[in-house]
């Protein structure tokens, strides 16, 4: 996958596990009910697991940091 990249993704998560996480639920969200936070034509991507990492690229998902 060359589009978001894995490092500008992993400025904003923490892990690579929490990445897939949070893309694996989102990709679920899109499936069930379609609903886009962007333009469809603005996704470069066509599949919802892409979508769903572009929306955490620009920043339309908040990743909450955990206290440890």
């Amino acid at each position: 996958m060359i589009y978001p990249s894995i490092d500008k993704l992993l400025n904003i998560v923490d892990s690579k596990y929490e990445l897939v996480h949070i893309a694996a639920r989102r990709s679920k969200q899109i499936s069930k009910n379609g609903y886009l936070q962007l333009p469809e034509n603005a996704y470069k991507s066509k599949k919802n697991i892409g979508r769903a990492l572009e929306e955490v690229a620009e920043g339309k998902i908040i990743v909450k940091k955990r206290e440890q």
